[in-house]
């Protein structure tokens, strides 16, 4: 799932027409890449990398949501757009309340098999 946020904030602007050229356009599309940056890096079954904890990814996506959220009035530019800010920012911040912080047990078992030296 968080791939396709990370995809979807980077595309909002453009789906839902606030690509203005200022931080209203530029927040949600820098904060879909840290998004999928993060993602890529976590210690879960979608990670690629898996040198960050689930615990720490899920503190960042709290964090990511709060100031995604914020955006609009911290940046000034709620006068123009501020609901899928906000709606983008709830969502991180609730998955990261409701996400489970340890693997599946499948993912366990596969990683507890690999080879160490790799």
């Amino acid at each position: 799932m968080d791939y396709l946020y990370g995809i979807l904030l980077i595309a909002s602007p453009w789906l839902f027409d606030f690509a203005a050229g200022g931080a209203e356009t530029w927040v949600p599309v820098v904060i879909g890449a840290i998004v999928l940056l993060q993602t890529i890096f976590t210690d879960f079954e979608m990670g690629l990398v898996r040198k960050i904890p689930m615990q720490s990814h899920l503190m960042m996506d709290f964090g990511i949501g709060v100031i995604l959220a914020l955006s609009p009035w911290l940046f000034g530019f709620a006068d123009l757009i501020y609901t899928p800010h906000l709606i983008f920012g709830v969502f991180s911040i609730l998955a990261s309340l409701t996400t489970h912080r340890t693997p599946s047990r499948a993912y366990k078992t596969h990683v507890a098999h690999e080879d160490p030296l790799k």
